[in-house]
């Protein structure tokens, strides 16, 4: 039975780690008006009929703090990533040479800046949410080991450890939210 509650600690904890390395890479997509290459994470480009990530199509650079500089491996792809780029949910605005996709991002209002906090608070409580989940749903097994013979001390003290790793990692996630809500605020 120890190496059941053992087994079960160990599983919820490896969840945890992965619902806050999940909750800071969302955190990492919300752009705080400076240019940085993981922006276009996750968006996808039409390449030769099959939808593919921008950064298997092409390198993607930061010459200054407000530009991104997309070099596509094959110019005849620069059109499909300009149209990706456009019709992201990204509000950004490419502009295409010939031979590379430059984008100027915008310096942020202050009503944007307030909205991306609120969107990063957002992601922040998801992750939050998703630990819970994980405390619940490892806590609901502790006690079907109780039911099947543990001793209630043992499970006891198993509840205690998943509520400390719960509060480890929630406090994980609030400290990232402190740092990307200064970046966000910072001009």
């Amino acid at each position: 039975m120890e190496e059941e509650i053992q087994m079960y600690l160990d599983e919820a904890g490896e969840l945890m780690d992965k619902a806050v390395s999940h909750a800071n890479q969302e955190l990492s997509k919300i752009r705080a008006g400076k240019a940085m290459p993981n922006m276009l994470d996750g968006l996808m480009v039409e390449y030769y009929g099959n939808p593919t990530p921008i950064n298997q199509v092409a390198s993607i650079t930061t010459p200054d703090a407000r530009t991104l500089m997309v070099k596509p491996w094959e110019k005849s792809s620069i059109g499909e990533i300009e149209k990706a780029i456009i019709n992201s949910d990204l509000g950004l605005n490419p502009q295409n040479d010939g031979e590379i996709v430059r984008i100027n991002i915008p310096v942020l209002t202050e009503e944007r800046r307030i909205s991306l906090v609120k969107q990063a608070k957002g992601e922040a409580e998801n992750g939050k949410v998703s630990i819970r989940n994980i405390r619940k749903d490892t806590n609901d097994s502790l006690k079907k080991l109780l039911k099947e013979g543990a001793s209630e001390d043992a499970v006891k003290n198993a509840e205690d450890d998943v509520q400390k790793l719960t509060d480890s990692h929630t406090a994980k996630i609030d400290s990232l939210l402190q740092l990307k809500e200064q970046d966000i605020m910072t001009i």
